[in-house]
C-alpha cells in the first residue's frame, strides 16, 4: 500500500544556505545529507515557536552542519517539495536565508548522523534533487 498525500495547507519550513568566500573571489556553499536517504540538501527544518524563520535557519544550520553564521535578514528564494512524513506525503513551502559562515564547529549535535561538503554553488545546482533548490543555488550571488 502506498503513502497517502496529506489533504490542506501548505506547510512551511526555513533552510540555510550555508556560505564563504574562497580565496579567489568566489563563493562556496555547504550541503549536507539527509539523515535516513543521504541525499545532499541544504540545513532546513520546521518553524520554531518564539523565534524568527532566519534564527530558526541559523539554529539549522548548526545542528545539521556545524556551522555559525549570520542569516539573511530577508529569504533569498524559496521552493516547494514533496516531504515523506510518517503516514502520508506532504507538500512544504521551504523559505531559504543565505547564512555567511563565520565558524565552523568541530562538533555539532548532527555529525555522527550527516556528512557535509563544500563546493561551488554549480556542482551543488546539480547534485540536489529538488530542482526549485537547483535554481536558488544557480542564482545566488553571495
Amino acid at each position: 500500500m502506498g503513502k497517502a498525500v496529506a489533504k490542506g495547507k501548505v506547510q512551511h519550513q526555513v533552510a540555510a544556505l550555508p556560505f564563504r568566500r574562497t580565496a579567489d573571489g568566489g563563493v562556496s556553499v555547504l550541503l549536507v545529507s539527509s539523515r535516513e536517504t543521504h541525499r545532499p540538501l541544504i540545513p532546513k527544518g520546521w518553524r520554531m515557536k518564539g523565534k524568527t524563520d532566519r534564527k530558526a535557519a541559523a539554529i539549522e544550520a548548526m545542528e545539521e552542519a556545524g556551522v555559525l553564521g549570520t542569516p539573511s535578514k530577508v529569504p533569498i528564494g524559496r521552493y516547494r517539495y514533496w516531504k515523506r512524513l510518517t503516514d502520508c506525503f506532504a507538500l512544504v513551502d521551504v523559505d531559504v536565508y543565505s547564512l555567511e559562515v563565520t565558524e565552523d564547529l568541530s562538533d555539532w549535535p548532527e555529525r555522527s548522523q550527516r556528512q557535509r561538503q563544500w563546493m561551488s554553488r554549480e556542482d551543488a545546482a546539480v547534485i540536489v534533487d529538488e530542482p526549485g533548490l537547483a535554481s536558488i543555488l544557480q542564482s545566488f550571488r553571495a
